[in-house]
C-alpha cells in the first residue's frame, strides 16, 4: 500500500484504487467513454468500453465513479494509459511509465476552512421529517437524505496526502482517487472474479465508544428495530437483483463492522454468475441500492429529489474499476469528498424510516462527515 501511495504522490491527478495490501494507481488518459445521463448509462458504458478494450488488442483496465442520479451527466470512466500494481504495470499503446513520475517536494500544509452546507442543518432536520411522515402515510418505505459541507483552504487540498490519511486510519476500506472525487467506502457494491460476485451491503450506524461503552452501543445496534428494518431494505436490494443472474447465492448478516469512528449493521453476499456481465454491468445492475436510495426506488428518486436541496454529483454513486476480461470491484462511494483545487464538498446520508428521529438522523451524519474533516484536519 505505501508503495502504491507513493507512487501516486509523484503523478498529476492520479487515479487511485487501494484494497488493503493491494489495489492500483493510474495515470493518462488512453480513450474516455462518453458515459452521458439516462437509466440505460451502464449498458451504454458497458457496450463502448468493450469496443474500446477489442480495439486495444492487450490487457487494459477502465476506472470511473458514476453519478448518482440517472438524470445527471456527471459521470466519469476513462482507460488510463499506465496503470501500476504492488508488483506489476500495464501500458497502453506503448506509453512509457516513467514519462508520468515527477519530483515533488513536500505539499504546504493546508489550513481547512469550513463554509456551511447547501442547505441549513434546520432545514434538513425538517426534510427528515417530512419524509418520515411520507413514509407514515404509505407508499414509501425508506428513503436516503443526504447533506454536504462546503470546505476550502488557501493552498489547493493535496490529494494524495488525504488518501494517505485515508488509507492509514480506514485500512478495511476502499481508498479511491478519481477525478476529484476522494474518499475511503466500507461499501462494496459488486466485485468480480471469473464466475464469482461478492457484495458487501452496509445499513444502520452507530458511533464508537470507550471501552464498555463502545460495546453497549453495538448490543444496541444489533438490536435496534429501526436499524435491522433499514438494513433489511437495502439487503433486499442486493440479492434481488443478484438472485436474476446468480446462481448459489449466499447471504451472511447481519454483522457488526467497526471502523475507526462508526460500526455499522453489515451482510455479506456470494454467488456465482451464470452469464457473461461483466463487473461494470452488474454495478448498473444494483445501483442505486436501498443503502444509498431507499426503496420503492421511484418513489425514494421523487422523495430525494423533492426534499434533499442538493446535487450528490458522484456522491453514493458507483466507483471502482473493470478490466478487459469484465473482472473488477465497484464499491460505494461513500466517507468521500469532492476537491477542486482549493474548494471541497464533503459528503453524508443517512437511510429514513418511519422509526426516525430527525435529531438523531442528523448527529449520525456528523459521525460520517469525520472520516473525511480527520482526513482533511489530519487527526
Amino acid at each position: 500500500m505505501n508503495d502504491l501511495l507513493s507512487l501516486a504522490r509523484r503523478i498529476d491527478d492520479p487515479i487511485v484504487w487501494l484494497d488493503g495490501d493491494g489495489g492500483m494507481v493510474a495515470a493518462g488518459v488512453a480513450a474516455e467513454i462518453d458515459v452521458g445521463a439516462g437509466e440505460d448509462r451502464f449498458g451504454r458504458a458497458a457496450a463502448a468500453l468493450r469496443e474500446v478494450f477489442s480495439s486495444l488488442g492487450s490487457r487494459a483496465f477502465a476506472f470511473g465513479s458514476f453519478a448518482f442520479d440517472p438524470l445527471s451527466d456527471d459521470s466519469v470512466l476513462v482507460v488510463p494509459e499506465v496503470v501500476w500494481g504492488r508488483d506489476w504495470v500495464v501500458t497502453v499503446g506503448g506509453a512509457d511509465p516513467e514519462a508520468f513520475l515527477r519530483d515533488r517536494s513536500a505539499p504546504e500544509p493546508a489550513r481547512v476552512r469550513y463554509g456551511g452546507s447547501t442547505i441549513s442543518e434546520i432545514a434538513w432536520i425538517e426534510a427528515v421529517a417530512d419524509a418520515t411522515n411520507r413514509i407514515r402515510a404509505g407508499g414509501l418505505d425508506k428513503v436516503v437524505l443526504a447533506r454536504d459541507v462546503l470546505v476550502w483552504s488557501e493552498v489547493a487540498f493535496d490529494v494524495p496526502v488525504l488518501l494517505e490519511r485515508l488509507a492509514t486510519r480506514f485500512p478495511g476500506c476502499f481508498t479511491f482517487s478519481c477525478d476529484g472525487l476522494v474518499g475511503a467506502t466500507p461499501e462494496l457494491l459488486v466485485a468480480r472474479a471469473g464466475a464469482d460476485v461478492r457484495s458487501v451491503v452496509l445499513a444502520g450506524t452507530i458511533g464508537r465508544g470507550e471501552g464498555a461503552e463502545d460495546e453497549r452501543l453495538a448490543r444496541g445496534l444489533l438490536s435496534s428495530a429501526k436499524d435491522l428494518e433499514e438494513h433489511r431494505f437495502a439487503v433486499d436490494s442486493v440479492t434481488g437483483p443478484l438472485g436474476e443472474v446468480c446462481s448459489d447465492l449466499k447471504v451472511e448478516g447481519p454483522l457488526l463492522l467497526r471502523l475507526a469512528n462508526a460500526q455499522h449493521l453489515s451482510t455479506r453476499v456470494q454467488g456465482v454468475l451464470d452469464d457473461d456481465r461483466s463487473a461494470l454491468e452488474l454495478a448498473g445492475l444494483l445501483h442505486p441500492t436501498a443503502a444509498v436510495c431507499g426503496t420503492p426506488r421511484g418513489a425514494a428518486f421523487d422523495t430525494i429529489r423533492a426534499l434533499e436541496g442538493i446535487d450528490r454529483g458522484r456522491y453514493s454513486g458507483p466507483v471502482g474499476w473493470v478490466d478487459s476480461d469484465g473482472d473488477g470491484q465497484w464499491g460505494i462511494a461513500l466517507r468521500c469528498g469532492s476537491f477542486d483545487g482549493t474548494r471541497g464538498r464533503l459528503f453524508a446520508g443517512n437511510g429514513i424510516v418511519a422509526a426516525s428521529e430527525p435529531e438523531a438522523e442528523l448527529e449520525e451524519t456528523r459521525v460520517k462527515l469525520r472520516a473525511m474533516m480527520s482526513a482533511l484536519e489530519g487527526a
